[in-house]
């Protein structure tokens, strides 16, 4: 459907009745398109823009030692950023370099996850200094 359509399913083309009716009918179909637009801008346009500007934002502050969920969702730790990439840290000895755009969210860390960390980087500097 084109815009041609849709003016005239608004009753601009059909046959007014006397010559105060043809006045008003033009003009409503007239004010219909800038509403139209306004209600597209206010429910689809910009809320996409607000979200592409906050993931923009989250990409930019992407750190070493962040938790990440990728878009293809897998979970890892970030151990190196890069400008376009970044290395994450999968498992114990599995990296994987992804690109910045494949980060869908930054998980938050609980102070549960925080204290399991520390307290394994403490395991493994008592393994390091027993050798």
């Amino acid at each position: 459907m084109n815009l041609f359509d849709l003016y005239l399913l608004m009753g601009a083309g059909a046959p007014q009745q006397g010559a105060g009716g043809e006045a008003g009918g033009n003009w409503m179909g007239l004010l219909m398109f800038p509403a139209i637009i306004a209600i597209f801008y206010f429910l689809i346009i910009r809320p996409q823009n607000k979200k592409q500007k906050e993931t923009k934002k989250m990409l930019e502050a992407l750190k070493k030692g962040d938790r990440i969920v990728t878009i293809g969702g897998i979970h890892g730790t970030i151990q190196n950023v890069r400008a376009n990439t970044v290395i994450v840290k999968v498992d114990e000895n599995v990296k994987l370099e992804f690109s910045r755009s494949a980060i869908s969210s930054i998980e938050a860390v609980a102070k549960d996850d925080k204290e399991d960390e520390e307290e394994e980087k403490e395991e493994a500097d008592s393994t390091e200094k027993k050798k």
